[in-house]
């Protein structure tokens, strides 16, 4: 997987949008506002992704790839590293889970205003 790829999977979802609110490399891919991925752009080595805190300790006790996030709440972020034995169909899914609960999280009118 490049960043290309990624920045255009990630902005396919319905409502996605990217900015870059901490610095010029951490790009940020948000929905109604909030974020669901960030991702360093010169190095490209891993993605934060919000997961549902079960699942997150779940996951990081499966692949040694998953850990707590880095600079995130490590309770509901994890860190995921690219190249490092995911598949990225599999890291997919992760940004799908992330993307869900970040929407879903939304209040009602926001998702109204997405949907337009």
């Amino acid at each position: 997987m490049n960043i290309s790829f990624f920045r255009e999977y990630c902005l396919s979802k319905s409502g996605a949008s990217e900015d870059t609110p901490f610095d010029a490399n951490t790009l940020c891919f948000k929905v109604g506002g909030k974020i669901f991925a960030i991702i360093d752009i010169e190095l490209f080595e891993s993605v934060n992704l919000k997961c549902d805190p079960e699942y997150a300790v779940e996951l990081r006790e499966k692949h040694d790839s998953i850990v707590p996030g880095y600079h995130m709440n490590k309770k509901h972020w994890n860190t995921v590293i690219f190249n490092a034995g995911l598949s990225d169909k599999f890291i997919l899914e992760l940004v799908d889970h992330s993307y869900e609960l970040v929407y879903n999280s939304l209040p009602k009118k926001i998702k109204e205003d997405l949907q337009k």
